[in-house]
């Protein structure tokens, strides 16, 4: 049987762009993904896939067909920072991610999960990604979504701290501010910069949030903007290095602001900039972060040596290479 890797979430945003890289090394790829009535099978029309596993039925679908799984990347959840289901994030987000943690353990199976920046809260206990218990209890997620990844990367502290059995590789990616192609289902939880790019190449206006913090000029919020193209090459890497393990930051290590984000697109698009700001509404006021900025001290030093892109050369790569042109899919 061919060498499969399974890619949950295969389907969308970060997922999506994961099997794309691997189809285009020729690797044998399975996803597992809910369609749903949407575009989402745009972000896979231009990749062969090997096969199709609905979530409801991964479990099963292991249990006959998971002999021989090179590897798991399982970027499968509710993403959306606004959800406040409780028992539908630990349904979507936890009880997989855990699922599929111990049967890539019990068979020796590499395991690559999506934890998140949004664990670390309003950053008060800083950004560093150390995995112990004791540093991983300081950390308190300000929603719903960040405290489901950071409920699962304390579940593996503590399972790596008593000396349980872990996967021979496991590796859990906090992923900062993403943004890139196939990113385009998303909605409102879209980046800045997909959804203000339409605008901008017709002329108009940008708006952005006022800040209501007085550390911060309006727009001088800061975040770390990281391409999606890069946190791919980081995985690549993280397959090509199976004696790597552990939890970490994916950012660039370099906070910008969204003034800085939309001034990059404006330029990308060629247009004059035009920027407006408007009061950060009521109901995300009290749990919006100013700043976020990846350490990325732990990845570098366990021998990643890849370059992330500048905010400028993200934006322009993302820009002229998939949304001015009429197939913006990667």
């Amino acid at each position: 049987m061919t060498s499969r890797i399974l890619v949950t979430g295969g389907a969308g945003f970060i997922g999506s762009n994961i099997v794309a890289a691997l189809s285009d090394q020729g690797k044998s790829v399975v996803v597992c993904d809910w369609l749903e009535d949407g575009e989402k099978w745009k972000n896979l029309a231009k990749h062969v896939i090997s096969d199709f596993v609905n979530p409801d039925e991964l479990e099963g679908w292991l249990e006959s067909n998971g002999k021989g799984l090179q590897a798991i990347i399982h970027m499968g959840a509710i993403s959306a920072t606004t959800e406040s289901d409780g028992d539908l994030i630990l349904k979507r987000n936890f009880k997989p991610t855990l699922m599929l943690w111990n049967w890539a353990t019990a068979h020796k199976t590499p395991f690559i999960y999506a934890s998140s920046a949004a664990t670390y809260g309003d950053g008060g206990a800083g950004f560093d990604d150390t995995e112990t218990e004791d540093a991983l209890q300081n950390l308190h997620p300000l929603n719903l979504y960040g405290w489901s990844k950071h409920a699962f990367d304390k579940y593996v502290a503590r399972e790596i701290a008593s000396g349980a059995m872990t996967p021979p590789q496991w590796a859990g990616l906090k992923f900062f501010n993403v943004y890139g192609p196939n990113e385009y289902h998303k909605g409102s939880m879209k980046s800045v910069i997909a959804q203000s790019y339409p605008r901008i190449a017709a002329g108009e206006a940008v708006t952005l949030f006022k800040s209501h913090n007085p550390d911060y000029e309006d727009g001088g919020q800061l975040r770390d903007f990281v391409y999606v193209k890069d946190c791919v090459s980081v995985i690549l890497w993280l397959l090509d290095n199976r004696d790597i393990s552990g939890l970490f930051n994916l950012g660039t290590g370099k906070a910008r602001s969204f003034k800085d984000l939309a001034s990059a697109v404006f330029a990308a698009a060629g247009q004059q900039e035009d920027i407006s700001y408007r009061d950060t509404p009521i109901e995300i006021r009290d749990k919006y972060q100013y700043f976020t900025e990846a350490n990325m001290q732990k990845l570098r030093a366990a021998g990643f040596g890849g370059n992330f892109h500048s905010l400028e050369d993200g934006i322009m790569d993302y820009v002229t290479e998939h949304l001015a042109k009429d197939d913006p899919y990667r």
